[in-house]
């Protein structure tokens, strides 16, 4: 297979982000996948582009204003300001939140005008349990659920897909995005484990899989040819949008489940093509994964597998 032209977008700004000694989405997590991209040789694939800002009427497809008000005052001039016990806010945090949307919009822009068939986002703070009203478990402004209804807006698309394989469940995104049918949302996640969401599902163009801890690389690939891909094909997606968190993987200490990185190339592999099937493009961005090495060695199959390097 020939290898497709892959756009990576980042920005300073995302590595600026920070929480506290010790917290594990770190600025640490960027510099892990690129050294990893690196090493590997994947990263002279790529054409790397600067995340621009979001704009606010981006934004508030997704988001209250009254929230982003708050947001953008809460910002500290020093220090931190704590916004749920395990989310804060640094004096950077506010502009890379808006640079983390901004790259997942400028993807959806930039593969829809054939500038490459696939993007990943390498951005923080990640984005898909931020609700429209407020932060929660790491994130500000919820960046796919942004991207999505960016597609819709500005690029008249009618059948949107996104894909969420972080280890939690993308309680934002569904929040947002419930009830609307030009978007279809397939996730599984461990349950019961935070945020204690996602059993009941909150509208029909949603999927949840809730699965156990401690389920292996071999029960999720039957449940995404099971259960997946029947769904996604039939919903015939004009863009694939990936919530691409590892803390599923079996050496991360935040989630229980047990993937290894050829579980992510596959699923990969899979999504891929259903793209092509469906002349559709991929925009992927980070959600977690905390364990350095394993993020960096799954986030470098992951593009290896957009690539088809």
């Amino acid at each position: 297979m020939e290898p497709m032209a892959t756009l990576i977008f980042t920005h300073p700004a995302c590595k600026q982000h920070e929480m506290g000694a010790g917290h594990p989405e770190c600025p640490a997590r960027l510099d892990a996948i690129s050294d990893q991209l690196l090493a590997s040789g994947v990263a002279a694939h790529l054409l790397e582009r600067e995340a621009p800002r979001a704009t606010q009427e981006a934004l508030l497809r997704v988001h209250t204003a009254e929230y982003l008000a708050s947001l953008a005052a809460r910002a500290p001039s020093q220090g931190y300001v704590e916004l749920d016990p395990d989310t804060a806010m640094n004096p950077y945090s506010y502009v890379a939140a808006l640079h983390a949307a901004g790259a997942a919009v400028a993807a959806v822009d930039a593969v829809l005008a054939g500038e490459g068939e696939a993007a990943f986002c390498a951005v923080r703070p990640p984005g898909h349990h931020a609700c429209p009203d407020r932060a929660m478990g790491f994130c500000l402004l919820n960046n796919v659920a942004i991207a999505a209804r960016h597609a819709i807006a500005r690029h008249g698309l009618e059948r949107v897909a996104i894909v969420d394989f972080d280890v939690h469940h993308g309680n934002g995104t569904e929040a947002a995005l419930a009830g609307d049918e030009r978007i279809l949302m397939c996730g599984f996640f461990q349950h019961p484990f935070y945020p204690f969401s996602g059993l009941e599902p909150l509208g029909s163009n949603m999927l949840n899989e809730p699965v156990a801890a401690y389920t292996e690389g071999s029960a999720i690939r039957d449940l995404v040819s099971s259960k997946w891909m029947p769904r996604l094909d039939a919903f015939r997606p004009q863009l694939v949008l990936v919530s691409a968190g590892f803390d599923a993987h079996r050496e991360d200490d935040l989630g229980r489940l047990g993937l290894v990185e050829a579980d992510y190339a596959w699923m990969t592999e899979q999504l891929s093509e259903l793209a092509r099937r469906h002349g559709a493009r991929v925009v992927s961005c980070l959600e977690g994964g905390y364990n350095l090495s394993a993020l960096g060695r799954s986030v470098t199959v992951h593009i290896r597998a957009l690539a088809g390097i």
